[in-house]
């Protein structure tokens, strides 16, 4: 992984497929925070997607929530309940501290979740990129997340505060959008109205000429339900808070782990599976 102060480039094989950005220069209302943008395919073609028109804080590849103890790591307006999105002075901001480990296939970095001018959390952010074919590569993405204060904390969504259906918070890829929106389907399921908010092992995403895969890597991971988009905007994340707050007590620590293939062409769901299994194999 060749890198600067402010950036890291992933490798596979010898082809970059990913830019990390650790010190983006964004305005507070977006709340600034470490990226990949751009993720590419092995052939080349972009996967994500940074500051677009329809969601300037869509920032390709990474962690963010939208309400934690109050506070917005999602960037944007805060939905209040009874009241709508509003815009509130309430951003917070993930700071790089310093990566403990750098290879050109991946890295390990610490970052600090600030709001209001303290740290409410502390992060271990594990990225590792692998080559599966020579049309697909897996990015394999773990965060565990401290509470560092002497309270207990809570991780929330628009959806726990009262909107139903957008418990987006946690994992998030901002995909590419092109002029017709990717199909999406699951192992049991085809369509956004089916598998979003729903649990399921992987969910595929697939473009024009691209597919992504995302899969739950551990059983915690797999019991969050999926956020997807593919009419409004091509998106997915797992959500953290679908139903009730998550709550971390002091010095409590949650982890999630999400693997996703990235691949070349249009993949079936036996095709994709496949993948899935290479990617996640002991």
């Amino acid at each position: 992984m060749t890198s600067s102060n402010d950036t890291a480039v992933l490798r596979v094989a010898g082809r970059p497929v990913g830019r990390y950005v650790t010190r983006p220069e964004l305005p507070a209302r977006l709340s600034p925070r470490p990226y990949l943008h751009p993720v590419t395919t092995l052939a080349g073609t972009a996967v994500t997607e940074l500051t677009p028109a329809d969601h300037a804080h869509h920032l390709g590849v990474g962690v963010a929530v939208p309400d934690v103890e109050g506070f917005n790591f999602w960037g944007g307006r805060t939905y209040v309940r009874d009241q709508g999105p509003t815009e509130l002075d309430n951003h917070g901001s993930q700071r790089h501290v310093a990566f403990q480990l750098r290879d050109p296939d991946g890295f390990v970095e610490e970052l600090r979740w600030v709001a209001a001018g303290g740290e409410l959390l502390r992060e271990r952010r594990t990225v590792a990129a692998t080559e599966l074919t020579d049309q697909a590569w897996a990015l394999d993405l773990t965060f565990s997340l401290t509470n560092v204060t002497k309270d207990p904390l809570s991780i929330g969504s628009p959806a726990t505060n009262g909107r139903p259906g957008a418990a987006y918070g946690g994992f998030f890829w901002r995909a590419r959008k092109e002029s017709s929106a990717p199909e999406v389907f699951s192992a049991e399921a085809e369509g956004e109205e089916q598998v979003h908010g729903r649990p399921a092992d992987w969910l595929a995403l697939r473009g024009g000429t691209w597919t992504l895969v995302f899969v739950g890597a551990t059983e915690q991971t797999r019991r969050d339900p999926w956020f997807v988009r593919t009419e409004e905007y091509p998106g997915v994340g797992s959500s953290l808070a679908h139903a009730e707050r998550l709550p971390i007590p002091p010095g409590e620590t949650v982890v999630r782990r999400v693997v996703t293939v990235v691949a070349d062409g249009r993949l079936d769901r036996d095709a994709a599976a496949a993948l899935v299994r290479k990617a996640v194999s002991p």
